[in-house]
């Protein structure tokens, strides 16, 4: 699609500068000029010279148009494979999609991840409907969207689920995205009506010869939400 563009940018470059230099040629040439108002034949030659150029023009504008359309409609599609529908972050797809990058391959040394669980969510439900405890998922969602920024891959693995990833990272910068959920979750939960929003989580970095794959790394992080009491 690139060099589709650059292809009609051109084409559409070099049509007006023929345009441009034939009007210049025409109105600096007295004689060609006075050929051109005296002689009906030239006349309709130029006429017609000048509306092929026009509906040329016509073309290039209409198919700048057509991919503009495509490229809308691409994506909103990519949007709609990749997101999930009530969160609006990644969906379980696009973190398999993530996974499969490193299947079958030694587990990077600056490889970690993130496992969240909403605890509360049931309760909210109960208490509020189903509605509200859709909106407080959405809530935390943009939270962690938001904490993700040039720091990691977010997005919802099912369920009550969230999963980060970090490619190439350290244990700091690990601790910094866990710090910036914690102050969003914190300020969100002082201005809500409702039940406080609270989660838990489980994490897990290089973690020696025990982990060797990252279905081990997320699964070891997904087991540590249970057995710690990192819930805030």
């Amino acid at each position: 699609m690139r060099k589709h563009d650059i292809v009609k940018t051109i084409q559409l470059i070099i049509f007006i500068l023929l345009t441009a230099f034939g009007c210049y040629k025409i109105f600096t040439n007295h004689s060609l000029y006075h050929m051109i108002a005296s002689d009906p034949d030239v006349r309709i030659m130029f006429a017609l010279l000048w509306f092929v150029l026009g509906l040329s023009f016509f073309f290039i504008f209409l198919d700048f148009s057509f991919s503009a359309s495509y490229k809308k409609d691409y994506r909103e599609l990519d949007y709609a494979v990749h997101s999930d529908p009530l969160s609006g972050i990644a969906n379980r797809y696009s973190c398999d999609a993530l996974i499969e990058k490193y299947l079958d391959r030694p587990l990077p040394d600056t490889l970690g991840c993130i496992m969240f669980d909403l605890t509360n969510i049931r309760e909210i439900n109960t208490l509020y409907g189903h509605l509200q405890g859709n909106a407080v998922i959405r809530d935390f969602s943009n939270i962690l969207k938001l904490a993700s920024v040039n720091l990691c891959f977010v997005g919802r693995n099912g369920g009550n689920k969230f999963l980060a990833i970090f490619e190439d990272t350290t244990p700091e910068q690990m601790d910094a995205f866990l710090r910036l959920v914690n102050q969003r979750v914190s300020a969100y939960n002082s201005m809500a009506e409702q039940l406080p929003l609270k989660y838990a989580y489980g994490r897990a970095y290089h973690e020696g010869v025990q982990i060797q794959t990252i279905t081990q790394l997320i699964s070891l992080a997904n087991q540590r939400i249970s057995d710690t009491s990192e819930e805030v």
